[in-house]
């Protein structure tokens, strides 16, 4: 959860950061900018959205919770890093075409961020019972594959 803070609190202030990359900007103050948010998406935001998902997937194996609301989790957790991207890519257009780029409005990567923080949440501390959708068999059920390492029992 701690990882996931950190990711999400990261993709709200980068947007914030990027916002103030405009052509009025002086050139060391451009510089500035530029770096604060290259040095936050590299050594911060990544590194924590890297822990979050591998903390997330060893989870499910770990427990072996083949549950339909752990799948929709996973798919907020994949539209959270598609804004990820999004993100990163805004700061290499920046850093690149430095007075061609103009960066997104935040509100948009933010209420983003916040509408898929807020859904984790949701799914992870309610757990809806999600019984009405069918899944398929080789989702609900373990394969019976040995893992490469040792599982702790229950």
């Amino acid at each position: 959860m701690t990882a996931l803070g950190i990711w999400c609190g990261g993709l709200i202030a980068l947007p914030m950061m990027l916002s103030r990359h405009v052509p009025l900007v002086t050139g060391n103050d451009y510089r500035i900018i530029r770096h604060s948010t290259h040095l936050a998406y590299t050594a911060v935001v990544t590194p924590a959205a890297v822990i979050a998902v591998i903390a997330g997937t060893w989870l499910i194996f770990l427990r072996q919770a083949f549950v339909p609301w752990l799948f929709a989790k996973l798919a907020v957790v994949g539209l959270l890093l598609l804004i990820h991207v999004w993100i990163g890519s805004s700061i290499v257009r920046i850093a690149e075409e430095p007075g061609n780029h103009t960066p997104p409005n935040p509100y948009l990567p933010v209420t983003g961020v916040l509408a898929c923080a807020t859904a984790i949440l949701v799914l992870v501390l309610a757990k809806p019972d999600f019984g009405w959708i069918v899944m398929p068999e080789w989702l609900r059920v373990p394969r019976g594959g040995q893992l490469p390492f040792e599982v702790p029992s229950r």
